[in-house]
């Protein structure tokens, strides 16, 4: 499967929705507990990081909790948070490592606009760090909601652009009840420069093979991301069985980034995300 950097920011939103029921809905006996959920979703992503074609590719997920620990798979990128969630107070603080597979621009055939093709193929890279981060169960709407704030920092350890990301967020998600539940998902993403030219840059020899301008951007903020998503119960509680999930994201590519031939002439600084599916919870 090959599912470039983006992608994971579509999962994310996607996940935090449903996967917060387990927490947030009525309580239930399980749901204190241990629990996990897995699932897939179908998705429309934007053939590479910047472009305005799109293709669809399926987007797996699993997210869980076991003594008090918890883990999550959204798409290409694991975290594991290492600080037991034992507050009565429904404070929840988070810290582990984070590992990221970034697939942009690896698969050239996936790519429409033959100017970025000419640029070449690009290797995956591996993004490894670590993350930290504060939630709060019962905030505004009622006992059930949870709003969560979370910064990662990860570096690629591949050689590819051998530099790092910074990715701060902020979720809040709601019940409606014990059958369905909403959420909205804000993130920004700050990059090294080793990240900006290997992915936004454009040498003399790919600006003579592509026929886009020569570019040399530097590192800084990347983009700014915008998410709604929702889940429903098909058997009635979201705390277990089968739920039909949904979503969607907006970023903006900003800065150099949003300026790069790569966006401004081949592709568009403006980037939608969609994705459904299914997903089991136990």
């Amino acid at each position: 499967m090959r599912i470039h950097s983006v992608a994971p920011f579509a999962a994310l939103c996607l996940v935090a929705v449903p996967a917060a029921a387990q927490d947030e809905a009525p309580p239930a006996p399980r749901a204190k507990g241990d629990f996990a959920m897995i699932g897939v979703g179908a998705a429309v992503l934007p053939d590479y990081e910047g472009s305005n074609d799109y293709r669809f590719a399926p987007v797996p997920f699993a997210i869980g909790k076991l003594s008090g620990f918890g883990f999550e798979l959204a798409g290409t990128r694991l975290s594991i948070d290492l600080i037991p969630d034992r507050s009565a107070s429904g404070l929840d603080f988070q810290a582990g490592p984070t590992v990221n597979v970034n697939f942009n621009r690896t698969s050239i055939g996936a790519i429409a606009d033959p100017r970025i093709r000419a640029l070449g193929k690009l290797d995956a890279a591996i993004e490894v760090g670590g993350f930290v981060g504060v939630a709060k169960t019962g905030v505004f709407t009622s006992d059930y909601d949870r709003i969560a704030f979370r910064a990662s920092y990860r570096h690629d350890v591949a050689g590819v652009s051998k530099a790092g990301v910074f990715n701060p967020s902020i979720t809040y998600m709601t019940p409606l009840s014990r059958k369905a539940m909403v959420g909205l998902f804000l993130s920004a993403t700050r990059v090294e420069k080793g990240y900006a030219t290997t992915y936004f840059g454009v040498t003399p020899a790919g600006s003579a093979a592509s026929g886009l301008a020569v570019w040399n951007p530097r590192g800084g903020w990347k983009d700014w991301t915008a998410g709604l998503g929702g889940a429903v119960s098909l058997n009635g509680d979201l705390t277990h069985g089968l739920q039909l999930f949904a979503g969607g994201t907006y970023r903006r590519l900003i800065g150099d980034f949003g300026d790069s031939p790569i966006v401004r002439t081949a592709g568009a600084r403006g980037q939608w995300l969609g994705a459904a599916g299914l997903a089991y919870s136990f």
